[in-house]
């Protein structure tokens, strides 16, 4: 059967794949923030640009976010361990939680002073037109890395390395807002540079409370988005043995997710024959979706839901028909337990030189003593013919 929606022209990246793309992409983009920090700092300071020195500060904070990156992609692959045994994916979101906080720090500096600045415009030193060229060639370095970093990010679907990008995005833009401030201190409106400076403040913290925001809800096992639970959904429902599908739960693990879901399957199949389902409902699951691991709870269906405390136990029944068939041998039957619909069948197999039971009077006698409705049907195995033999 064709399950619906699974992407099998896309297979699955492995693990190896993911860490070597991250490790490569975070690189890249240090060696070009080490390379734009230094040199939009510097001359921020030598052309008396407030604006440029932002933008380096905003690069700076690209350049602590690459190494976060690169920390958090060699922990978060880590093997499970007896401390983490659902394995270290969870660093992914520490380290995203963390490249926000540090993004609202910067922000929090820049708009100090901005803002000061500001105030003493009057102080405002004419900013040297070499400015000018170096937040041009910031915009094209930025958005350049920026388009690279983000198709990587979504060719592993790392929420991570697609944060990164989005930081680097936010470079060009606060890169747009100070050309525009330089170029208007130069035309004669020096305020216009602190001005930038401040917008760029803004704009970092925003990205800063963004990634913070989404983290700190990955961190609290937010669901996975409702589409792609109606996706898994659809493949466990079209597991054959599968009648229906209840309380399917989702958590978020770094990029990948853990998954929760009670199985609805025909009442009286064994239980060997409902794990079976369960397997093949989870690898289904596994070998399509970003998910590290499926719980699978089986379901008998029911019309009326049975009430566990109710009904009684295995050792409970097998205690009555001990005592109220004391010609028969226990080597002799054994049974087999229904919860069904809110009442108790009990199917009781005999061997074939059983002596008789009247089943009419045994299941007066068991309705009486569990105070449960009850359903019994007894049958005697059968010997193997001359032909079978």
């Amino acid at each position: 059967m064709q399950r619906p929606d699974y992407p099998a022209d896309s297979p699955r990246l492995t693990e190896n794949t993911r860490q070597a793309v991250a490790s490569r992409t975070s690189w890249v983009s240090a060696w070009v923030n080490i390379v734009l920090s230094a040199g939009q700092i510097l001359m921020g300071v030598f052309a008396h640009s407030q604006g440029l020195i932002a933008d380096g500060l905003h690069s700076l904070s690209d350049l602590i976010a690459d190494f976060v990156v690169l920390l958090a992609n060699k922990h978060s692959h880590k093997a499970a361990d007896e401390d983490h045994q659902y394995g270290h994916a969870r660093f992914e979101n520490a380290a995203s939680l963390a490249l926000g906080v540090i993004l609202l720090i910067v922000a929090a500096g820049m708009l100090w002073g901005a803002v000061g600045k500001i105030q003493n415009h009057e102080n405002i030193a004419r900013v040297h037109a070499s400015a000018l060229w170096v937040a041009v060639i910031a915009i094209v370095a930025k958005e350049s890395l920026f388009r690279y970093m983000l198709r990587e990010a979504k060719r592993v679907n790392s929420s991570m390395l697609i944060a990164n990008a989005w930081h680097a995005r936010s470079d060009a833009a606060s890169s747009v807002v100070v050309l525009l401030g330089v170029g208007g201190n130069l035309a004669g409106f020096p305020v216009l540079d602190p001005l930038a400076a401040l917008i760029v403040a803004f704009v970092v913290g925003r990205m800063g409370w963004s990634f913070s925001w989404d983290a700190l809800n990955d961190l609290m096992d937010r669901a996975l988005p409702e589409e792609d639970v109606h996706k898994i959904q659809e493949a466990l429902r079209s597991t054959p043995g599968v009648l229906d599908v209840h309380d399917l739960r989702t958590r978020k693990m770094g990029d990948m997710a853990l998954v929760d879901a009670h199985l609805e399957v025909a009442p009286r199949i064994s239980v060997s024959e409902g794990h079976n389902v369960a397997v093949r409902a989870r690898s289904a699951v596994l070998a399509h979706f970003p998910v590290l691991d499926v719980q699978i709870h089986i379901d008998p269906r029911e019309a009326i839901a049975s009430i566990g405390p109710e009904l009684p136990s295995r050792d409970q029944v097998l205690d009555l028909l001990t005592s109220a068939l004391p010609g028969l041998d226990p080597q002799q039957w054994d049974i087999t337990l229904h919860y069904i619909d809110g009442r108790l069948n009990v199917a009781m197999q005999l061997e074939p030189a059983a002596p008789g039971v009247d089943d009419f009077a045994v299941r007066a006698f068991l309705s009486a003593r569990l105070a449960v409705p009850v359903d019994l049907s007894v049958w005697r195995r059968e010997l193997p013919t001359a032909t079978e033999q």
